[in-house]
């Protein structure tokens, strides 16, 4: 039996006009972040603006605060992509402030 801080790292993703809306779901973690790179990096050419809703991603490590600075930057590198973070969790608004990466990522 799982128990929540075991839930594997899941998305959905909406398009609605240009904006791509992918819906996070559990930890973004060493195990995980891979799968949101894969996710997001193809889109970062193809879209215009990518929002990620992290409301029920209840844990990042540094992987995942890595993955998450990696696309934000790739994002800006493009410059027709926007990609911003919404909805980020209090425990990870923190771990944002404490790193020094709630400018960078919007929180």
């Amino acid at each position: 039996m799982a128990t929540p801080s075991s839930l594997p790292f899941g998305y959905e993703v909406e398009l609605s006009g240009d904006i791509t809306l992918v819906k996070c779901h559990g930890r973004l973690v060493s195990e995980t972040a891979g799968d949101l790179k894969q996710l997001i990096k193809p889109m970062i050419p193809k879209c215009r603006r990518i929002v990620l809703d992290l409301t029920d991603v209840n844990f990042v490590d540094s992987s995942g605060l890595g993955t998450l600075v990696g696309l934000k930057v790739s994002a800006g590198a493009a410059a027709y992509c926007s990609l911003q973070f919404i909805n980020f969790s209090p425990l990870v608004k923190e771990l944002l402030h404490t790193t020094k990466l709630s400018q960078l990522l919007g929180s």
